[in-house]
């Protein structure tokens, strides 16, 4: 995976979760070495992800009445895995920036 100068972003793997994986962003499968790196138990992607935070009382009622909607970035990362012989799946792992090399 290439080094840029834009921000990167990392997910920590859950202690269960073993490889191999498979792992999402926004429900396309992304490619190791091209889309993200596994380091250690970390998956550093070469692009920022956002998460929107919790919402507000005056944004809650905007969108209750109607006046605005949500319209944040919402990156949200899944990891299709498999435990104790059967399928699982991790869904909405929180993202975080990762440091500079």
């Amino acid at each position: 995976m290439a080094e840029t100068a834009h921000s990167r972003s990392q997910v920590a793997l859950p202690a269960h979760v073993a490889k191999p994986l498979q792992v999402y962003v926004n429900g396309v499968l992304q490619e190791p070495g091209r889309d993200y790196e596994l380091r250690g138990r970390t998956l550093v992607f070469g692009r920022e992800l956002r998460q929107e935070g919790r919402l507000g009382f005056w944004r809650w009622t905007s969108i209750l009445f109607g006046v605005a909607g949500t319209y944040r970035q919402n990156d949200v990362v899944d990891l299709v895995y498999e435990l104790d012989g059967r399928r699982a799946v991790e869904s909405g792992l929180r993202t975080e920036p990762a440091p500079e090399r």
